[in-house]
């Protein structure tokens, strides 16, 4: 598909749904400029009436590209899996494509928005671990009871699959929470597979232009 500039992606480095995307255009080998949105600076960067014109729920991450722009995780990475279908995050077989989109939304909607920036600071400095930690472990039971169907190598057989690009950002949200993940060994072998892979390393927020000093590795 022929464009007339690079895709822009907004982005912030510890935005479990921005490093989704990351993945994604790494893994699809696609060449993009990157606007960093910082979410706690100024009282987020979010909020500006610059970037609310862009993407209205005044989240990252957002994705301009083909004379559109799109805002939510999932609707990029289909919208990418759509028009640049290689390789492929979304099975043929339509039931395998049934879990790998299950597993993404038990992921991007069941746990993760439970433990965002906007709802923790709403449960109070004091609450904010314990209350990350139970939304994080009530999903991760779920899901490792599903995976136990549905896994191979990754969360769908043994491809890298869009449910994939949803695992593994969350487990690292479950570190930086302290969760306990020994009664998880299926959810933390997958997460080893696939942090073993280029696509997720380079994508890592601990490798973004706007990583910290301290947090980079």
């Amino acid at each position: 598909m022929a464009e007339s500039s690079k895709p822009i992606l907004y982005s912030y480095f510890r935005s479990s749904c921005s490093w989704r995307v990351r993945i994604a255009l790494a893994l699809k080998n696609m060449d993009y400029e990157m606007i960093t949105i910082n979410l706690t600076k100024d009282g987020g960067q979010q909020f500006s009436e610059e970037f609310q014109a862009l993407n209205p729920m005044k989240q990252v991450p957002a994705l301009k590209i083909d004379g559109i722009t799109i805002g939510q995780s999932l609707a990029i990475i289909e919208y990418l899996e759509e028009t640049r279908p290689t390789p492929r995050l979304l099975p043929q077989d339509p039931k395998k494509r049934a879990h790998v989109r299950m597993i993404s939304h038990l992921l991007a909607s069941g746990i993760q928005p439970l433990q965002n920036l906007s709802v923790l600071k709403q449960v109070g400095q004091e609450n904010q671990l314990t209350w990350a930690q139970q939304a994080i472990s009530s999903g991760f039971n779920a899901l490792e009871q599903i995976l136990q169907s549905t896994a191979g190598k990754y969360c769908v057989g043994d491809e890298v699959s869009m449910a994939d690009l949803c695992l593994a950002p969350q487990v690292a949200n479950a570190d930086r929470f302290k969760v306990d993940l020994t009664p998880y060994p299926t959810i933390s072998r997958i997460n080893k597979s696939l942090l073993a892979l280029e696509a997720f390393q380079v994508s890592h927020p601990c490798r973004q232009p706007d990583t910290p000093p301290e947090l980079r590795a």
